[in-house]
């Protein structure tokens, strides 16, 4: 009589697990397109960045980094951060996975993915590199902190690096 009723709570539990797994799953969370052509999107999003005097921001890491998703899911749920960003940023997420490493637009953007995931780089309006952000500097405590990740948004926005702002 144990036997069978340790069975049945093995079996119990089993179905829990997987019903927990299969839920997790149908809310999963995909921001990253792995089969995207990130160079061409690229291209795009520097073009529309010209354009409209902006610079772009790429998010480089996968569905598979929860902190990837916890980033985007502070900025889009943050008005502040969010209209900021909107306002001087082409915005694109670079995906980084076992289906698609885009090894290729790593290495022309000076190989990111050195700092972990996310990692962000801001191209200007021609694609060139200014820079390249380890988000663990725009941590505090268990998570991103909106007053870093805004001073990181202000601090390389278009404005931000105008020269006619610095002179005398």
């Amino acid at each position: 009589m144990k036997n069978f009723i340790a069975r049945k709570n093995i079996l119990m539990l089993f179905v829990l697990l997987t019903l927990s797994i299969l839920n997790a799953q149908a809310q999963k969370v995909n921001i990253y397109n792995p089969e995207a052509d990130a160079k061409a999107e690229i291209a795009e999003a520097v073009a529309k960045a010209n354009k409209s005097g902006k610079h772009v921001l790429l998010q480089l890491g996968g569905n598979w980094c929860s902190w990837c998703i916890l980033f985007d899911k502070l900025v889009n749920s943050n008005d502040t951060l969010k209209t900021f960003r909107d306002q001087n940023y082409e915005m694109l997420h670079v995906n980084y996975s076992p289906e698609n490493k885009n090894e290729a637009v790593l290495a022309s953007l000076d190989y990111p993915q050195r700092f972990g995931f996310p990692v962000f780089v801001i191209l200007d309006g021609k694609g060139k590199r200014l820079h390249t952000q380890n988000s663990a500097y725009l941590e505090k405590g268990k998570g991103h902190d909106p007053a870093k990740v805004l001073e990181f948004f202000q601090s390389w926005a278009p404005e931000a690096l105008n020269p006619d702002n610095y002179k005398k």
